[in-house]
Parts: structure tokens; sequence; C-alpha cells
């Protein structure tokens, strides 16, 4: 048997009366497994709202976005779409047509972001798991339908479930103003509302989806387009998509991933996670002083079986073992019982739901485990718990052996 690891084992889980010493060391366990769980569970809570947020973009963004560097459309066909379509990683595409219009729905009236698209982009953006009211169409026995953002939806009181007028949408004729009667210098259409999508704020405020063809009617654009949004395949590496998409659309375009045109979003939640790891780690390496001071008290407590064992001729480096292994068994106790705990809180939350989310998009708070984020928890800890345990035995167990 090992003799440091057994007594360091008995001087932690001895069956004897507590003294204080055995308090605080259990307290330094206490401490160690509360610093983990902590690290578990937020950087899980990262993850999850991570993976919500990917996910709400994916309902509405494709994976690669390609418009002009200068201007604001050009025509589409330029492009040569069965050449498009045979380059590795590309999925399907849908040209797309945006621009600011106001609509009006009986007394009410609002600004939006019309964006007219093909009808692929039904199949290609998953909108329809977020549609809220009503059926996902874009145009059927030759009547145009329009996809309306929850916030507008709001904005106008419209409800598609009760039966409902059609929108009038306006958009501004180009170069051409009247100061003295303003509807002659706009285009008018009418469109049915068909459904109501429920996404976030940044899309239900701003957007009304229609057909590509009633958006080049209503702002009188014949084969115009704004840009052509295109769906990766499964596994598709999107920064060797776009520089493949970027070599074939040439230089008067310009070619950007869901992560490039989202940019700051996701650079700032990742900045917040690891903000915050590093923020938990310094109140783990607070909490860890407490190993310092059990193993501090430890020693000087033992100080008689210290002698005993020198007598019994045992030497400085078996001494050291031990109090350094009782700093380790503390550590690795309240490590592995702090990263235990929280995975099973973060698997509760994930399949069941402990907390819910009012108000939110989700019923409840999403998390999403990591196992390597878990991997470089327990390395953390591990070492933490090293230095901690090395720096007391090292010094302490010199006195106590002189």
């Amino acid at each position: 048997m090992n003799l440091p690891f057994y007594i360091a084992k008995r001087y932690l889980v001895a069956k004897k009366s507590q003294n204080a010493i055995n308090i605080i060391s259990w307290i330094s366990v206490f401490s160690v497994a509360i610093g983990t769980f902590a690290l578990v569970v937020v950087l899980s809570a990262f993850n999850g709202l991570e993976q919500l947020v990917e996910s709400l973009f994916e309902s509405f963004d494709a994976d690669v976005r390609v418009e002009l560097k200068e201007g604001k459309t050009f025509d589409s066909k330029i492009i040569d779409y069965d050449k498009l379509e045979e380059i590795p990683g590309v999925a399907s595409y849908t040209r797309v047509l945006k621009e600011v219009c106001g609509v009006r729905y009986k007394k009410q009236q609002t600004i939006v972001q019309l964006k007219g698209v093909d009808e692929s982009y039904l199949a290609m953006s998953k909108i329809d798991s977020n549609v809220v009211e009503g059926r996902t169409i874009l145009k059927e026995n030759n009547i145009n339908y329009a996809i309306i953002g929850y916030g507008i939806s709001l904005q106008l009181n419209l409800n598609v479930n009760t039966g409902v007028e059609n929108l009038t949408m306006y958009a501004p004729k180009r170069g051409k103003m009247s100061t003295l009667n303003a509807m002659n210098s706009v285009y008018r259409k009418q469109i049915s509302p068909a459904a109501i999508f429920y996404l976030s704020p940044e899309y239900d405020n701003k957007y009304i989806i229609t057909s590509l063809g009633f958006a080049q009617d209503l702002l009188q654009y014949e084969n115009e387009i704004s840009s052509i949004e295109i769906l990766a395949e499964k596994g598709a590496n999107l920064e060797e998509l776009s520089k493949e998409l970027a070599a074939f659309f040439g230089d008067t375009f310009s070619v950007k991933s869901r992560l490039e045109f989202n940019q700051i979003l996701y650079k700032t939640n990742k900045t917040e996670k690891w903000v915050t790891f590093l923020i938990l780690i310094f109140i783990l390496i607070i909490a860890a002083f407490n190993i310092l001071s059990s193993l501090s008290m430890l020693i000087i407590d033992k100080k008689k079986d210290i002698n005993t064992l020198l007598y019994l001729g045992a030497n400085k480096k078996l001494i050291r073992s031990i109090f350094f292994l009782e700093g380790m068994l503390i550590n690795l106790t309240g490590a592995l019982s702090g990263l235990i705990l929280g995975v099973i809180v973060c698997l509760l939350q994930e399949h069941v739901g402990l907390i819910r989310l009012e108000g939110g998009i989700v019923d409840f708070y999403p998390v999403h485990i990591n196992p390597i984020e878990l991997v470089y928890i327990l390395i953390t800890v591990i070492v933490i718990g090293l230095l901690t345990s090395w720096y007391p035995v090292r010094n302490l167990t010199k006195v106590s052996t002189t």
C-alpha cells in the first residue's frame, strides 16, 4: 500500500471527533466544489445561449451572403446559377431583394424592411419552425402572401388567424419626389398576410418576407436583386466555401459567411464567456487558499506524528508527500464533487427544465455541456490545487522537521 496516500486519507476521513482542522479541511472541499460547480454551470449556460443565438440566425439568415461591394442592386441574369450549384459545399441558394418600405393595415402603419426571396428560401432558412400563426407560404394560386415579424404584427394590430384584410405596401419611386402629393411619389401594392414569425426583436420588429416577384413588382425592378444567400452543405467549412465563392463571383462582389456578418455578436458572446470564466477562476483561487490554511494548520497540529515518522526512518520527502497528497485529496474531492453536481444540474435543466425563461423565445433557460470544457475545468482546478498544496508543504515541513 502507498504509505503517504494511506496516511493522507486517514487525516482527511478518519472516524474520530471533529476538531477545528477537520472542519476547515471539509470547508476547503466545499469551497472548491462550489467553485467548480459554478464554472460548469456558467460555461454551460453560455454554451446554451450561444447555440440558441446560432439557431435563430440559421432560421433567418443563410450560411453565406453575396452582395455588391459598391451599389445596391445588380442584374440577377449575370450569374451562372448552374455553375454556382456545382461548387462543392453549396446545397442551395435564394435570390434576395431588400428595401425599406412602408406598410399599412387598416388605420395602422409602420416602416419595415421588405425581404423578397425565392421559394427555396422557405426550405433553406427553417423559418417555418418559428411561425406562431398562419401558414408559411409566399405564393399560392397566383396570390402573393407575406410572412410578418411578430413585432410588426403588434404594431399593426394584426392577427392572421381571425381573417384579415390585405396589407398595403409602399415603396418610394426612384428619383421622383412630389412636394404637392406624397402619394404620387410612391409605388403601392397590396398583399395578403399569411403567417407571423417569432425569432427575436432584431428580426421580429423589422422584417416582412414576400416572394421575390412581389418585391420586384412593388419596387419596379425587372431582374435586379440585392444579394444571393447560399445554404452550405452539412459539415461544409464556411471559411473555405466563402473563398471558393469569392473566386467564383469576382472582385466586384463581397462574400461573407454568417460568422462574418454577425461578427460583433459572436465575438461579444465569446468575450463575455471567457471574461466570466476568468472571474470565476479568480474566485476559485481565493477559495483554494482554504487548502493552504488547512494544510498549514494540519502540519503544525501533526508535529508529533512527523517526529514519530522521522524516528521510524521516514525521510523529508515522505513527510512532504503525505501533506501534499492531503492537499490534493481535498482539491480533487471538491473538484470531482462540483463537476459531477454541475453536470447533473445542467442535464436536468437541459432535459427536464429547472429554471424557466419568462418572456423568452424558449420555455427554459438553454444550457449545453461541452465535454472538452469539462476537461479544461478539471485541469484548471487541479493546477490550482497543486500550487496551493505545494507551497505550504515545501515551506512548513522544513520548519516541522528541524
